[in-house]
């Protein structure tokens, strides 16, 4: 077996002998750089799972600091059959080819089997569609998943079909659009009319002290960065709710939700992050209060997603209009406006 091979697909043997430029260099980034295929999430697992060796001696710590003339093993295993089962659950496909598969998730959709939802799930139905092609892909409980969006979230969603393109979007997710192609634009109804048209929150966040089930903005909190800017206002001296398009900089769980919410401005229907303002719906127009109650769930929809295909290279942009739900908010609030011409 040749030196410095470079591992083309999970089952592989490699093995690296440490030169001087990687003397000094962590273990699970070395293998990162050396590997064309594997995500560094994924070699981290496996280091952390005893597949590595180092001069014939297990190392299971991928923050381990290489030295000159080691010889590193890594003996991949080959892709577990995935644990979540496949399931004929109807996809809205927006683009497939052999790399990847880009959907418009609904409404209600969990992504990935998780306690509580172990079916129905948007992995659930790409392993049915895909077959044999997605099973392992990423990693066993999430076959195929680069990122995410919460349950009651719908938009534009990319999963990979293969370990190239996942470890190609994975490194495109991780990188936010700072410095590469990534696209991510939502859009929001809040409660309110923000003071300016456009603004940047950063406010980092971690798990709410006082609740597990939510997240808060924190000292203490992971970097978390959002920019807004207002698409349209609707109502009156009496109430106001704001369209905005959100763009995100971090990836945070609730990121878009916890972030308006702390500047004065949570999502309408927004049960978590809003409840404070449910006797808000009193001072609205019949004809607004009907979509924001038949909702029942974060007005927040996922609706552009821009990425660079992992093979072609090509930029690639994708819509998903909105949902009939938010459709109906959005048409009522208009015609209030119309109605009376603010």
């Amino acid at each position: 077996m040749a030196e410095n091979t470079a591992l083309e697909f999970e089952g592989d043997e490699v093995e690296l002998v440490v030169d001087s430029e990687m003397a000094g260099g962590r273990l699970d980034a070395t293998l990162a750089k050396a590997h064309t295929v594997l995500s560094r999430n994924r070699i981290k697992d496996l280091i952390l799972s005893g597949a590595v060796t180092i001069d014939g001696q297990t190392v299971s710590e991928p923050k381990y600091r290489l030295n000159a003339g080691e010889t590193i093993i890594l003996l991949a295993p080959p892709p577990e059959d995935a644990e979540p089962h496949p399931e004929n659950i109807p996809l809205d496909i927006l683009y497939e080819d052999d790399q990847l598969i880009v959907v418009n998730k609904p409404v209600g959709m969990v992504v990935h089997p998780a306690p509580g939802s172990p079916n129905g799930t948007l992995v659930n139905a790409l392993l049915y569609h895909c077959g044999d092609s997605l099973v392992g892909i990423g990693g066993v409980k999430r076959p195929g998943i680069v990122h995410r969006l919460d349950r009651d979230t719908s938009g534009v969603m990319v999963a990979a079909k293969t370990e190239t393109a996942h470890r190609h979007l994975s490194e495109q997710f991780a990188d936010h659009g700072r410095t590469g192609p990534l696209h991510r634009a939502y859009i929001a109804f809040v409660w309110g009319s923000t003071e300016t048209g456009k603004g940047s929150i950063d406010a980092p966040l971690g798990r709410d002290q006082n609740n597990r089930l939510k997240q808060a903005v924190r000292k203490d909190g992971r970097e978390a960065i959002t920019h807004y800017f207002v698409e349209q206002r609707f109502g009156d001296a009496g109430w106001d709710i704001t369209r905005v398009q959100c763009h995100l900089e971090t990836g945070r769980t609730h990121q878009i939700r916890v972030h308006m919410a702390h500047i004065g401005h949570p999502l309408v229907a927004d049960a978590v992050y809003a409840s404070g303002y449910a006797t808000k719906i009193n001072k609205l127009p019949p004809d607004v209060v009907g979509p924001i109650q038949s909702l029942g769930r974060q007005a927040l929809h996922a609706a552009e997603l821009g990425f660079e295909h992992p093979v072609t290279q090509e930029e690639m942009f994708f819509e998903a209009p909105l949902p009939p739900d938010l459709q109906a908010l959005q048409d009522a609030l208009e015609g209030y406006n119309k109605a009376f011409a603010r």
